[in-house]
């Protein structure tokens, strides 16, 4: 019975099983209790707005509008949202791209994912800024760079990306030249 995958999938599908319909009460249920917290949550006005920590007890809810953009580079701007990516631990920030500002080859000694929120990330890998190299990743594409992956990116368009991780968030620039805080140095 241990190779018939085909079997037991047919016996612990719902539709065969006669808690199918104690199965679907007990998702109705956890989908309502769900909405209920969230609801609870969002429309609390003591709720927690803005940067917190990673191991927060408190809700943290940020509306689209409410979003601070800092200066990080010429035509990009950070905004944590949870954590401190400059220390060990969880973290979110996003970046806010205008159109054309790009980032030069580099790489992070941590994994980054990244879920692009608005326009169109262009992201390509490898040690040589490579326009041709480069695949488009529009609104609502994940990527998921390993740890050391030379990777570089561009925007097409304002684009806004959401990244997170573990701390602490560092870039290191595979030539030195390319780091947009060197430049005034």
């Amino acid at each position: 019975m241990c190779g018939d995958s085909t079997r037991i999938a047919r016996i612990w599908h719902p539709k065969n099983s006669r808690h199918g319909e104690e199965i679907k009460m007990k998702k109705s249920v956890v989908t309502v209790t769900f909405v209920a917290v969230m609801a609870f949550v969002c429309l609390r006005p003591d709720v927690v707005q803005g940067q917190g920590s990673s191991s927060t007890t408190t809700a943290i809810t940020i509306a689209p509008d409410a979003v601070k953009w800092n200066p990080l580079a010429p035509g990009i701007q950070i905004s944590t949202l949870a954590g401190d990516s400059s220390k060990p631990g969880l973290y979110t920030v996003r970046l806010k791209f205008a159109d054309g500002a790009r980032v030069g080859p580099h790489w992070h000694p941590e994994d980054e994912s990244v879920t692009v929120l608005q326009g169109t990330l262009l992201a390509g890998m490898g040690e040589k800024y490579d326009t041709a190299s480069m695949h488009e990743f529009p609104m609502g594409s994940f990527l998921l760079m390993p740890k050391e992956m030379r990777h570089f990116a561009a925007a097409r368009g304002e684009t806004i990306v959401q990244l997170h991780g573990n701390g602490p968030f560092v870039i290191n620039y595979v030539n030195p030249a390319d780091d947009p805080s060197k430049s005034n140095k």
